[in-house]
């Protein structure tokens, strides 16, 4: 089972594509951009747990796992 490797902050919008850095996760799979995540001191608002850097997934591996395009953003 891999990572849903959601495509978007939930707080902001901001595209947060699989294959590069810059997304944040809870043990959720809740997703935030590195300035979302910054501001609101690496907590997840939705559940409290700590937010980590999500690994990158390789445009190889897209076909087999593709990331989510399930979009989280409610603004």
């Amino acid at each position: 089972m891999s990572l849903e490797m959601r495509p978007d902050c939930e707080k902001c919008g901001t595209e947060l594509p699989a294959e590069l850095p810059g997304a944040f996760i809870c043990s959720f799979e809740c997703t935030f951009c590195t300035d979302c995540a910054d501001a609101m001191d690496e907590r997840c608002p939705n559940c409290g747990g700590e937010l980590l850097d999500r690994p990158t997934r390789a445009t190889q591996h897209h076909a087999k796992s593709p990331p989510s395009t399930v979009r989280k953003f409610k603004g």
